[in-house]
């Protein structure tokens, strides 16, 4: 669906030059909600407007819809652009023309007839929610519904990608989850295939089903979500996840944790929810120690629970590390937490 190959892009200031973006490489499936997440600075909007050649690389292949973008003639680009829908981080919307006119924008340009436009924007009024503000003009709306407008207008020719630029990042809490909520909903009855770039990882877990994380222009780590959230491997990706899935201890109890001798404090970071009493049960009756829970934490990530505890352990060396040993065995990640 959207493929990139090797891509490069060097922006020219003055007399220096810097490198946007280096070796950057990605698949995104037919179907998917492909979020791409990083700090300011890192070359997400250089990346997304890629895509659609807003931004053209300095080397490297554009794949969009089986069409090598680089490679397609001025008419033919036109056409396949068509197919690429595009929302704005600050809306974009014209000030002076109603949220009806503003939304016929891309129709009006491909010279559709006015019946077909007029039908097709009252469709996405009611689609987006805003059957009710078709004579409105910006001035008139709240900054969700400001994103209505322009998530309509990105849809108003049918694209089969969606590309959102920082979408909800001028938006409060509440109206981000709707918005995030109107965007699955584009994807599962349009089946239109999404690519999100974000500074949230709330954004990441909320919607997206896969995920690159860039830092400095390349793309440092990428794939399924749930991986990622229960496994980062890269120090960007987990100072990312620790917004989201908390593991380390309240400060106030860090300055009060201290070993003695016949204990152990473990931090432990499994899938599932249902699994907390069991293990837990199985280690009071299978080896002579005693749990106790210092800090727990779960986080629902694609229908799954992931779930991070640190717990002391007490009873003889002996038996520590085989309950040690049979954590493991379970399948549960186990580190153990310095006092």
């Amino acid at each position: 669906m959207i493929e990139l190959k090797n891509i490069y892009k060097t922006f020219k200031k003055k007399d220096a030059e810097v490198q946007a973006l280096k070796n950057i490489s990605l698949k995104v499936e037919k179907g998917d909600i492909f979020g791409v997440i990083g700090f300011s600075g890192a070359g997400k909007s250089t990346l997304i407007r890629l895509v659609n050649l807003l931004e053209r690389p300095t080397s490297g292949e554009v794949i969009v819809n089986g069409d090598s973008l680089l490679s397609l003639t001025d008419k033919q680009l036109r056409t396949a652009k068509k197919q690429i829908g595009m929302v704005f981080q600050h809306f974009h919307l014209l000030e002076s023309k109603s949220v009806f006119d503003n939304i016929a924008i891309p129709l009006i340009l491909q010279k559709s007839k006015k019946g077909d436009i007029r039908k097709r924007v009252i469709e996405l009024l009611e689609f987006v929610g805003l059957a009710d503000k078709e004579k409105a003009y910006p001035s008139e709306l709240s900054g969700g519904q400001k994103q209505r407008v322009g998530i309509a207008r990105a849809l108003a020719t049918n694209p089969s990608v969606l590309l959102c630029d920082e979408a909800t990042s001028a938006l409060d809490p509440q109206t981000t989850m709707s918005i995030l909520q109107l965007l699955k909903k584009i994807n599962q009855e349009y089946n239109i295939t999404i690519m999100i770039i974000t500074h949230e990882m709330a954004v990441i877990q909320e919607i997206c089903n896969k995920v690159a994380v860039m830092e400095q222009g390349e793309i440092i780590e990428q794939g399924n979500v749930l991986q990622v959230f229960s496994k980062p491997s890269h120090p960007t990706t987990r100072s990312f996840v620790k917004t989201i899935v908390q593991k380390e201890l309240p400060l106030s109890m860090k300055g009060k944790l201290s070993h003695t001798s016949g204990s152990k404090i473990i931090r432990l970071e499994f899938l599932g929810s249902e699994m907390t009493q069991s293990f837990l049960y199985e280690l009071v009756n299978r080896f002579e120690v005693k749990p106790a829970i210092l800090f727990a934490n779960m986080v629902e990530i694609q229908e799954n629970i992931v779930s991070t505890m640190t717990i002391s352990l007490t009873g003889k060396e002996e038996q520590l590390v085989l309950a040690c040993l049979y954590l493991k065995e379970q399948g549960i990640q186990v580190e153990e937490v310095s006092a």
